[in-house]
């Protein structure tokens, strides 16, 4: 009885937790970049690597991921966009905040590996004809000479 009762709750919070995926797949284009930062074809692309890195890693057994493989791309590409806490996001998503460090570092790892998602190098950039006008601002921090105690 509490066996079929916890694997009945934990199908719930499967469900519960890929939520926030399927929500942002009603949005528009333009309002699905607004949220995410990314395009709805470049989300599918990604998805679409991570998935077949999820079936790769998981041909040698282990415990299934808590989060979808679309939750865990959304999350991460929230962590790039707002540069929030994980804290924050395990509170969002119902993981640790170790959990989400994981699940973010994966699905960088992932992206980058597959070469699909990659920056040019500076080579490449010095190479290149474009005119760069370059800004710089002193944020460096001054010592403040304070009275001493005597």
């Amino acid at each position: 009885m509490c066996y079929k009762w916890l694997m009945e709750n934990r199908k719930k919070q499967q469900r519960h937790r890929s939520k926030r995926y399927r929500q942002t797949k009603v949005f528009s284009e333009a309002g699905f970049y607004r949220l995410v930062g990314v395009r709805k074809s470049t989300f599918e692309v990604m998805e679409s690597i991570l998935q077949q890195a999820e079936k790769k890693k998981k041909t040698r057994g282990g415990r299934p991921n808590e989060l979808h493989v679309g939750d865990q791309l959304l999350m991460c590409l929230e962590y790039l966009r707002e540069y929030c806490t994980y804290f924050h996001l395990g509170s969002s998503y119902g993981l640790s905040e170790s959990a989400c460090y994981r699940n973010c570092r994966w699905v960088e790892d992932v992206l980058i590996k597959s070469g699909e998602f990659s920056l040019p190098g500076r080579k490449a950039l010095l190479k290149s004809d474009a005119q760069y006008e370059v800004i710089l601002v002193d944020a460096s921090e001054t010592p403040i000479e304070r009275p001493k105690k005597k």
